[in-house]
């Protein structure tokens, strides 16, 4: 007789069969895990690797960023003391001069001088270039050494005009990377008192009156100049005024006075002119009161102003 199926038992062998394949599956999956447990922890490490690599890099890289910035700030600070180291004396016999200069940044374009002509002529100029930094101080210095070696050919230094004509061939904008500069220049006859003045693109200068103390200041400006390097072939207008023992006058840039007023308005040459001739006895007292209406911080241009006393 044929023995029969046990159901029970074929039902047990399935259950062993069952957690057999459980049991086989189970262990494969803890070697793949194991597995990308491994690869895991070697792309850990290896970005360990890397990581400290890229810090040591950073650090390397800031270190010599520093040593570089700190190579252009020494270089800017060379730069700022020898455009001040050009600026000249303050002269204590007449015509005595006073001046100050604050650049809104650590170069600006702005600068001045004086000296004599000869035993009867005295020349007095002041110009600013369009912009700020390196470019504009290369170009004010340049500008300001030609003058004070009176090195332009063809020019009587003793004539505004041939003075400001010479400048305006010798300093075209197309060869100065499109930069321009505005100037004011006198020349001053000892032995007359005439003053002849011409001025290219440039704010006037302020004539204060010593017998006149409540007189109006008077405004020196010639009208139809351009500033210097903009148009070739320019003619320049000069104007002469006489000046007497005591008389006050003030060349100055554009930034003495463009910062905004009480009402947010900006000051004039007039409100600058008004205040020098009763309160602002000195370059730095007018500086003092300008800043009065200035936010913290610098102003927003260059503060140039050159006093003289005749």
């Amino acid at each position: 007789m044929n023995e029969m199926s046990n159901p029970q038992s074929d039902q047990q062998s399935l259950s062993q069969d069952e957690k057999q394949a459980e049991l086989d599956r189970a262990h494969a999956e803890i070697e793949r895990l194991s597995a990308e447990f491994e690869d895991l922890k070697l792309l850990y490490e290896a970005m360990i690797e890397h990581g400290e690599a890229v810090e040591d890099q950073l650090a390397e890289k800031n270190l010599l960023l520093e040593k570089t910035q700190a190579r252009l700030e020494e270089e800017l600070s060379d730069a700022t003391r020898y455009v001040f180291s050009i600026l000249p004396d303050k002269r204590n016999q007449a015509p005595k001069t006073d001046w100050l200069l604050v650049p809104s940044t650590e170069l600006g374009g702005d600068s001045f001088g004086y000296h004599a002509l000869d035993d009867d002529h005295f020349a007095f100029y002041l110009l600013d270039v369009c912009g700020h930094g390196v470019g504009a101080a290369l170009l004010s210095v340049t500008a300001i050494n030609v003058l004070r070696a009176s090195a332009l050919t063809n020019a009587d230094f003793r004539d505004p005009t041939q003075v400001l004509a010479a400048l305006n061939a010798t300093f075209p904008m197309e060869k100065q990377n499109n930069m321009f500069f505005t100037i004011w220049y006198g020349v001053y006859n000892k032995s007359t008192g005439e003053l002849r003045y011409a001025t290219g693109g440039h704010p006037p200068s302020i004539l204060i009156r010593a017998d006149a103390p409540e007189a109006e200041p008077e405004l020196l400006i010639t009208i139809g100049g351009i500033a210097i390097g903009a148009f070739p072939d320019i003619d320049y207008e000069c104007k002469s005024v006489h000046v007497g023992p005591g008389d006050r006058l003030l060349i100055l840039s554009d930034g003495t006075f463009e910062v905004n007023g009480p009402e947010g308005d900006m000051l004039s040459v007039d409100d600058l002119a008004a205040f020098a001739a009763k309160n602002g006895d000195t370059p730095t007292a007018i500086h003092e009161w300008v800043r009065t209406f200035n936010s913290d911080g610098p102003l927003p241009d260059d503060f140039s102003l050159l006093e003289v006393r005749f």
